[in-house]
């Protein structure tokens, strides 16, 4: 995994580590930075599916976030880039909402030593390497308390082109979530995305902590 945009894009021919996202943050606004919350998890928030302490997981410049504090619930935000907290932070001042962000490797969820209803992530799953999803796993096993949920937005191999991150088949989720957990649903949806109009095909999966 090295670039995230189309390779007949401005940056075709240049590779970077998938993971070195101060430097994507950096070269300008990523592709996945639609300055809105995806549609998919608006509909969870407007249907009244977030409750409790909301954690959003690789939030970026911290949109959902930002969302779920709009409607009252308490909110953190986590991502490994500053570049991208100190837009979310500076989001958040604008708005007069109360979020925080905290800068933290999400492989690492359990040092938090926290506890979190809801977990939104939107694009972390998919940029994880095979061995980065057990522990990642394991992370939220310990940060969700029984009957919290996962909610997660990612890349799905219904998507056409080689182009972006990796795309995730729904019994790569299943495997992934079989211990601890229960999948509740996979749908497909979209991930609105700037580069293209039409968004790339994705799957929402629900997960619940058992």
């Amino acid at each position: 995994m090295t670039e995230i945009e189309r390779p007949d894009g401005p940056s075709a021919g240049r590779a970077r580590p998938f993971h070195d996202f101060d430097a994507i943050y950096a070269s300008g606004t990523p592709p996945w930075e639609i300055g809105r919350p995806q549609p998919a998890f608006l509909e969870l928030a407007n249907a009244g599916r977030l409750v409790g302490r909301v954690l959003d997981v690789g939030c970026g410049t911290g949109e959902h976030a930002l969302m779920a504090a709009a409607i009252g619930l308490e909110a953190t935000g986590l991502d490994a880039s500053a570049r991208a907290l100190v837009i979310a932070r500076n989001k958040a001042t604008e708005r007069g909402l109360s979020v925080r962000f905290l800068e933290h490797d999400a492989l690492e969820l359990a040092a938090l030593n926290e506890q979190f209803d809801a977990v939104l992530d939107c694009g972390l799953f998919h940029g994880l390497e095979d061995d980065e999803r057990s522990r990642f796993v394991d992370g939220l096993r310990a940060s969700v308390p029984s009957r919290g949920r996962y909610y997660m937005l990612c890349f799905s191999d219904r998507q056409p082109g080689d182009w972006g991150p990796r795309r995730i088949r729904q019994e790569e989720i299943r495997n992934c979530f079989a211990d601890g957990w229960t999948v509740e649903s996979i749908e497909p949806t979209k991930i609105e995305i700037t580069i293209d109009p039409v968004g790339a095909e994705a799957w929402l999966a629900s997960i619940v902590r058992t």
